[in-house]
């Protein structure tokens, strides 16, 4: 029983290493998630920019239609004094003009500024991508090593997993469901060291008769106070 109880230590051992290798893998997986964050927020701060020039663009042919309505408008009217016979349609048709090129101007200076905006808008977009394309190497370069580390991970997971299943054919069932279910309860110690009269999984003092016969090693003995496995490492 006495190496027995040696093997549950070590299976205790083996396990607490493949939570640790696990919850290092899973902080890992958490920081490629994060760097895959930093680009899509950065690819849709590009998206953003490209709608916003879109709608620019947009507004600003819708500017250049009614530029080219005015400027018939313009031709037409200034075709039409030719044939005026009045002085009052001359005024008219002069006034009509007059709107007319003073509503041409305004449209304008309005494609200017459409223009110079959307001028705007490229070089932004520009600037954007090329960070974002710094910034894909940049990620790819620490995905990279980070995957290097998860696959070492992964391997090192697996020749414990195999380790640990030949310790486990050691135990009968009910051993290692015992095992299982305090490692869920006591947040992955299921066994603990007993020294100097005393549980260490709980600091507790253990009763003196159940102290002896841990030196006996004869039997599976629980801890009173946090039930937990002990296991006794002789002194001396």
């Amino acid at each position: 029983m006495r190496k027995k109880l040696m093997l549950l230590a070590e299976l205790q051992a083996i396990d607490l290493k493949i939570d640790s290798f696990k919850g290092e893998r899973e902080g890992m997986v958490q920081e490629q998630d994060l760097l895959d964050s930093r680009v899509a927020e950065a690819e849709s701060g590009i998206a953003l920019k490209k709608a916003e020039l879109a709608s620019f663009e947009e507004e600003k042919l819708g500017l250049e239609e009614g530029l080219a309505l005015e400027v018939e408008n313009i031709s037409r009217s200034e075709g039409r004094i030719k044939e005026i016979k009045t002085q009052k349609e001359y005024q008219a048709v002069s006034k009509e003009i007059t709107a007319a090129r003073k509503q041409k101007a305004e449209i304008e200076d309005q494609i200017l500024q459409k223009i110079a905006r959307i001028e705007e808008f490229n070089g932004e977009i520009s600037g954007l991508e090329e960070n974002v394309a710094l910034l894909l190497g940049n990620v790819a370069e620490q995905k990279g090593a980070i995957q290097a580390k998860i696959d070492s991970l992964d391997k090192g997971i697996v020749s414990d997993t195999a380790a640990r299943e030949e310790i486990v054919k050691g135990f009968s069932s009910s051993v290692v469901r015992r095992y299982t279910m305090l490692r869920e309860q006591r947040r992955g110690l299921a066994v603990a060291e007993a020294r100097s009269g005393s549980c260490l999984g709980c600091n507790m003092n253990l009763p003196p008769q159940l102290y002896n016969c841990l030196f006996r090693g004869e039997e599976l003995i629980t801890c009173p106070h946090c039930q937990r496995i002990l296991v006794l490492h002789q002194e001396g």
